[in-house]
């Protein structure tokens, strides 16, 4: 990871500028003391504090309920500093978790939902895209196609990126199922145990779309580890210049590329985020202060 930036805390874009690299989530009490000083009190503001040094945030929060449509609209406020900055955002579980008891009724009900919580961020054009995400468990099946389709009619208007992980759909038939909507496949870095999707640079709409959940072999899949124990991972240098080939074919087809490090245990999402775009663009972005200092050689 490069040193602090001098003057301002803009780092330059990369130089294809429509790649935009961030974090999943803002909120972590771990990033305290590492990311964000540590007993800063309520006048600190975390998000504009990122908006700061990154083009983009994924919220996470919006996975296990759809934000109140005022908190969206104070997030938009918050990161208008920065007049790249565009937040993408994981649609509420409801509609990818708990899908066997979805109706039409209740699908069309719960993306109404999510639809509403968006669209202040939309208004404001800061939203830059919408992720779908479903888990391992979810294989490639008619029954789930038939899901999927389902699920891209109810949020027409959003722009649309699938996540799925299992090594199943890694088919043909998915990437032009998914031009067909204009959907755009979601490209993960992730432990790659028995039939998991392998790291890739698919591109099946106008959105570019990679995240980075680390490769934390021994924890992926264990049951009793907790959220921090799984995405508790560095990639070091050499895995990152492997990530970031991958990311630069995305943006060779893409017209806006988005690379989102998951990785978030005690700060190391950004550190990695920052090292993709040394990487990509060969000049050092400015770093958070504190996360310098945590980390001052991250990786080989």
């Amino acid at each position: 990871m490069p040193e602090p930036g001098q003057g301002s805390l803009f780092h330059p874009p990369p130089r294809d500028s429509s790649l935009r690299v961030g974090p999943a989530g803002w909120n972590y009490k771990d990033w305290e003391g590492v990311v964000y000083p540590a007993g800063a009190g309520r006048g600190f503001d975390p998000l504009a504090f990122l908006a700061d040094y990154f083009d983009t945030i994924e919220i996470n929060s919006s996975f296990y309920a759809p934000p109140r449509p005022s908190d969206a609209a104070s997030w938009a406020r918050r990161v208008a500093n920065n007049p790249r900055f565009r937040f993408t955002a994981k649609a509420w579980q409801r509609l990818t978790h708990e899908r066997n008891e979805a109706t039409e009724e209740s699908l069309k009900a719960d993306a109404d939902s999510v639809r509403r919580s968006m669209t202040p961020l939309a208004d404001a054009g800061v939203l830059g895209a919408l992720l779908i995400q479903f888990p391992w468990s979810f294989r490639y099946t008619p029954g789930n196609l038939e899901h999927l389709d389902r699920v891209f009619r109810t949020l027409a208007g959003f722009r649309l990126v699938l996540e799925v992980r299992h090594g199943s759909w890694d088919r043909p038939e998915l990437y032009a199922f998914l031009k067909e909507h204009a959907v755009a496949f979601c490209n993960v870095d992730q432990p790659v145990i028995g039939n998991s999707l392998r790291p890739s640079s698919h591109v099946t709409s106008p959105v570019g779309y990679f995240r980075l959940h680390g490769r934390n072999y021994q924890n992926w899949f264990r049951e009793d580890a907790g959220r921090d124990a799984r995405y508790d991972y560095l990639y070091p240098k050499s895995e990152i210049r492997e990530v970031a080939r991958l990311i630069k074919a995305v943006t060779q087809t893409a017209e806006e590329t988005y690379a989102i490090t998951n990785n978030h245990f005690r700060g190391q999402a950004l550190v990695n985020a920052l090292d993709i775009l040394e990487e990509l663009d060969s000049a050092p972005p400015a770093a958070p202060p504190l996360l310098s200092s945590a980390y001052p050689n991250p990786g080989n």
